[in-house]
């Protein structure tokens, strides 16, 4: 019971930070527009010092390369007010004219492609988590199948004892409403329509205690509503052995050389959580509205490869070789999954990015694990077990300097996570010219991207190997307090450590500190 009662709270509370889209970055929270681009000596947040940096060191400085970042993502708004002319285009294609123009194998691919599309103009929203692809075939000989069934059944019957405790929940909430209508003429709506309730009805006395004790816990109706929608998602889709939207896509997903699939529209039916990616990248900076991206001199190519519920290895891995073909310098990865058996595909459109000097960036995850004892895919880990070496794995900070600096919900690793970066109430654009307040390793990601895109973009002559190692080491070291909360949700009474534990930097991102020490090596 405490484990639901922990994720109903967790899902009451992202649903105040996470979506409520809005039409004007003056709706939110003013505090928490921009500050991770604000310096910690000027401003007291533990930004990444964006505006320090084109105040004092790029205001009579001309960029010298247009950097192209690739967001491997649900999709991207393209047309949003604060990003559409920020979005890559493909000089060699004509748009809509249903012909290769380019011969690059992607029909009409004018600003990246769909690889979750269908020839037809249909659209995969929704699909499976891996390890429920895995069992549906029942090939007990595969060599995830064990794994993936331990997760499934765990998972299955956690997700029905929550939709169990919801009706319970909901049953209950009804009678005492009810009981407190019929008796008082009162509809409790919220915890504040108690307040009035006046009665020497013991039952009326017994249904107002009760819900009292709802509310009091953090309950709410909306939140109730929201961990409802969650847990019917993983029933319906994520963990329905029925469910096979692949067919919309035609292809075999087993299969990497069957690249004939997929469509042109990179928006998609839900690129929320993409379009907040590539705004923390390339917003139209001082123009007025919205917020201001890292990067200016900057073009995201959209390519749609993520679902709601775990993506496939096949589509990431030609997500990747694609943005290497087109001319991408940096390729943002904000997702990832437990279990991938087809990382030989993921491997070999790695080695290409490093091989062809592209830098990727990964979110480190939202789990609260150390990913050293817990990986998580797609890795920077080949399976021959050599390392990646333009891949940069990031963690969630926040914009305090505290104990809370590092988010709760971020994943780590002294080994496996290179960095840090803000990640926490970063508000960002949302699809339809709307804003919303994001909190995410997702985030995190894409401050590094466009932390390097802006590097890049004034040394045009960094290699993917040498911008990596900059960001790594220029980041900021925070020495006080010297222990913090170590993120994770296991514990009541949460531990303790350094931030040094936390990644193999010990640092946050700082963009000041990069410039700086790329003039240094250019001297």
């Amino acid at each position: 019971m405490k484990s639901i009662v922990i994720a109903f709270l967790i899902i009451s509370f992202s649903t105040t930070v996470c979506l409520g889209q809005v039409s004007s970055v003056d709706l939110l929270d003013k505090t928490h527009v921009n500050w991770h681009n604000k310096d910690l000596q000027i401003d007291s947040k533990v930004g990444v010092s964006v505006r320090k940096t084109y105040l004092e060191l790029l205001k009579d400085k001309k960029s010298k390369k247009t950097v192209v970042v690739a967001v491997i993502d649900t999709g991207v708004d393209k047309d949003h007010e604060d990003l559409k002319d920020k979005v890559w285009i493909n000089k060699g294609e004509i748009p809509d004219n249903n012909i290769d123009d380019d011969q690059n194998g992607y029909v009409d691919d004018v600003y990246g492609w769909n690889y979750l599309g269908g020839s037809s103009g249909d659209n995969i929203n929704y699909e499976n988590y891996e390890y429920t692809r895995l069992i549906k075939f029942k090939d007990v000989k595969h060599p995830f199948y064990n794994e993936a069934k331990l997760a499934y059944d765990k998972e299955f019957d956690k997700r029905k004892k929550d939709r169990n405790y919801i009706e319970k929940l909901e049953e209950n909430l009804k009678i005492a409403k009810d009981i407190i209508k019929e008796n008082t003429g009162v509809e409790v709506l919220s915890g504040k329509d108690l307040v009035s309730i006046k009665s020497n009805n013991e039952k009326v006395l017994s249904a107002k205690e009760y819900l009292n004790r709802r509310y009091s816990s953090g309950f709410t109706e909306r939140g109730l509503a929201r961990f409802k929608l969650s847990n019917d998602k993983y029933l319906k889709y994520y963990l329905n052995t029925q469910f096979n939207p692949r067919e919309i896509a035609g292809d075999d997903p087993l299969d990497l050389s069957d690249k004939n699939y997929g469509n042109p529209n990179v928006t998609g039916p839900a690129s929320s959580h993409g379009t907040s990616v590539a705004g923390v990248i390339a917003a139209i900076r001082d123009n007025g509205i919205g917020i201001n991206g890292i990067a200016t001199d900057v073009q995201i190519m959209v390519l749609r490869a993520i679902p709601n519920g775990d993506e496939r290895d096949k589509d990431v891995a030609l997500a990747i070789m694609y943005a290497v073909d087109n001319g991408a310098d940096i390729i943002n990865m904000s997702f990832g999954k437990k279990i991938s058996p087809n990382k030989d595909f993921v491997d070999k459109a790695v080695r290409y990015a490093e091989d062809n000097n592209v830098l990727l960036v990964h979110a480190a995850g939202n789990e609260g694990v150390d990913i050293d004892a817990a990986p998580k895919f797609p890795s920077n880990i080949y399976t021959d077990g050599t390392n990646a070496m333009t891949w940069l794995n990031v963690g969630a900070s926040d914009a305090k300097v505290g104990k809370e600096i590092a988010a709760i919900f971020s994943n780590y690793g002294i080994v496996n996570v290179d960095i840090f970066a803000p990640g926490v109430n970063i508000v960002s654009l949302d699809t339809g010219n709307t804003y919303s307040l994001h909190n995410g390793t997702s985030l995190s990601a894409p401050v590094v991207s466009g932390v390097a895109a802006l590097l890049l973009s004034y040394y045009p002559d960094l290699t993917a190997k040498e911008l990596k190692n900059i960001l790594r080491e220029s980041c900021s070291i925070i020495t006080k307090p010297k222990k913090i909360y170590k993120p994770g949700f296991d514990s009541d009474k949460r531990k303790k450590t350094s931030i040094k534990k936390l990644s193999n930097t010990g640092g946050i991102i700082n963009v000041y500190n990069a410039f700086i020490e790329a003039e240094k090596r250019r001297n």
